[in-house]
């Protein structure tokens, strides 16, 4: 929950409409400034101030008690101008809140953590728990000294800047270490415990069975990361509490899919239970990976819980990302996250230009021109395969025309996959034009490259005779001049040479350039492969010089 808090009419209107924005995530405290503070620091996670910064200065500082514990508190002006990160930056969750608040008010976020400032991610900040000398490493990092990188076990992490040796290190681990000077140790949820319970099984006897495993196998209770048994025993008390104890989600499974699972120690007493020979080992093993711990029993007499623990291979990660049209300005908020995210980046050359100021220090940029989508998509999963955090990139909305498409059919289920949209040329065009996208259309692709023609001209027939908005991408290149005059012949045939129809040039790029004509009027020659042309249908109409496809609202018929 996010705390409000403000001492003035200002201050309580900028706050109201936060409150308005997030209802479901905000609490406004009212009354006296000092004791609103004080409260909400006690029952909030994060606060806002709507404050002078030295008036939140003096009020929390009584109330502080560590950096893992203290909500993060950002602090906005009256005026509503800026939002100042000012306390729990990383752990707090502040650094970010402030960059929320600042989208939702229009303020500037200010964020002077040191590792925000030079681009670096902050080893607390990597969605992993992490031990050690945090601080000493991360000012190593900031320093531009030489710290190791020891990864133990593979996971996908963002770019950072180490060196094969070092005197400070990133240790990456499930195993029970104490962290050496100058030693961070990062703990990925790389195990899984498979638990089973008899009826009633007392939580502090799951506990103590899973911690004394853990703890004799020398693993780390902060790398697992779920606790794993039969459906059967999804509402069993036992199991539910420990895993919330633990932190973890209770992960359940079918006893069909549990009694495919090979194991080494089946056992008669399960199956006649729950119709499956293993329920520890099995819900461990359900999902591949290496036997660490295998079936053990609690120390109560009788024993009433098992459990194995099994290391699931790390997997890496493949963001399929989309740039948009080319303005900076409609690269989404999610696209730049997994461009900072990935620590190796995978991409056209002229879009990797587009977007290289944004990557973080450390970044590996493989890069290649025209012609090889089928290389990046195969280089994009390889290094996914290696356990690498990657980000493939595409113009538009990757997944049209682009690279998800080739990425996905080499992809397997060995690694993690994410897509993030982008906005379209075909969108572009039509914000620019108008509104001709308004009703039905389709989008059609004039190259004939990996697309035999005949197939091209049949769906450009059907568009016609359907009454479709037809927007063309790749329409016409040097080597490729006759598919665009076929195809606008096609829809000739069934409208009328008035239609309307919108020529786009690097939409939303520093020359774009916008032509409204018809489909009579069009000269194929003015058209070139970074154009798009829309080509309205039987409806769409020049309105004020927009092109405008009517949506068909009864209200609109009424009134006419």
């Amino acid at each position: 929950m996010i705390g409000l808090i403000s001492a003035t009419a200002a201050g309580a209107a900028a706050r109201d409409r936060l409150a308005a924005a997030w209802p479901d995530r905000t609490r406004v405290y009212d009354g006296p400034v000092a004791d609103a503070v004080r409260t909400a620091f006690a029952e909030c996670d994060r606060l806002v101030c709507f404050l002078a910064t030295g008036a939140v200065v003096r009020l929390v500082a009584p109330l502080l008690h560590g950096k893992t514990d203290d909500p993060g508190v950002v602090c906005v002006d009256e005026a509503g101008r800026f939002a100042v990160s000012l306390l729990g930056g990383h752990r707090g969750g502040a650094n970010e809140l402030a960059r929320e608040v600042g989208e939702v008010l229009g303020a500037e976020p200010v964020v002077t953590t040191a590792t925000d400032a030079v681009g670096l991610p902050g080893l607390d900040t990597l969605g992993l728990p992490v031990e050690g000398d945090v601080a000493a490493v991360s000012r190593a990092l900031l320093d531009g000294e030489a710290v190791a990188l020891r990864a133990e076990v593979t996971w996908p992490l963002p770019p950072l800047p180490v060196a094969a040796e070092g005197a400070y290190t990133v240790r990456v681990t499930d195993r029970l270490v104490e962290p050496g000077d100058g030693e961070a140790v990062l703990r990925p949820p790389t195990l899984v415990v498979g638990v089973g319970a008899s009826k009633g099984a007392p939580v502090e006897e799951v506990l103590g069975l899973v911690g004394d495993a853990l703890r004799e196998a020398g693993l780390s209770a902060a790398s697992v990361a779920e606790l794993a048994t039969v459906d059967a025993k999804a509402g069993e008390p036992g199991l539910v509490e420990a895993a919330r104890r633990l932190g973890v989600p209770l992960v359940t499974h079918p006893a069909g899919e549990l009694a495919r699972v090979e194991v080494p120690n089946p056992s008669d007493a399960p199956l006649a239970a729950v119709g499956t020979p293993s329920v520890a080992e099995a819900a461990a093993l359900v999902g591949g990976g290496e036997l660490l711990v295998p079936k053990r029993k609690s120390a109560g007499s009788p024993a009433m819980a098992t459990c194995a623990v099994v290391r699931r291979p790390g997997r890496g990660r493949l963001a399929v990302v989309g740039l948009g049209p080319g303005a900076r300005d409609l690269l989404t908020p999610r696209a730049r996250d997994e461009l900072r995210r990935a620590s190796v980046l995978v991409g056209l050359d002229q879009y990797v230009d587009q977007i290289r100021d944004l990557l973080r220090p450390g970044t590996r940029v493989l890069e290649s021109g025209l012609g090889a989508e089928e290389e990046r998509a195969r280089t994009a999963v390889e290094e996914a395969r290696r356990g690498q955090a990657v980000a493939l990139i595409g113009s538009g909305d990757a997944g049209v025309y682009a690279m998800a498409s080739p990425a996905l059919a080499e992809a397997s289920d060995d690694i993690d996959v994410v897509g993030v949209p982008g906005v379209t040329a075909a969108l572009a065009a039509g914000a620019l034009l108008g509104a001709p996208l308004g009703h039905d259309h389709v989008s059609i692709s004039l190259s004939d490259l990996h697309t035999p023609w005949e197939v091209i001209e049949r769906r450009v027939r059907a568009a016609a005779e359907a009454d479709l908005v037809v927007t063309f991408y790749n329409p016409r290149s040097r080597g490729r001049d006759w598919q665009l005059p076929k195809a606008l012949a096609v829809l000739a045939g069934h409208r009328a040479p008035a239609t309307p129809v919108g020529v786009v040039r690097n939409a939303s790029r520093a020359d774009e350039s916008v032509r409204l004509t018809t489909l009579a009027a069009l000269d194929p020659a003015t058209v070139d492969m970074m154009t798009v042309v829309t080509v309205g249908n039987t409806a769409t109409r020049d309105i004020a010089g927009r092109m405008v496809t009517p949506r068909g609202y009864r209200w609109q018929e009424e009134t006419r």
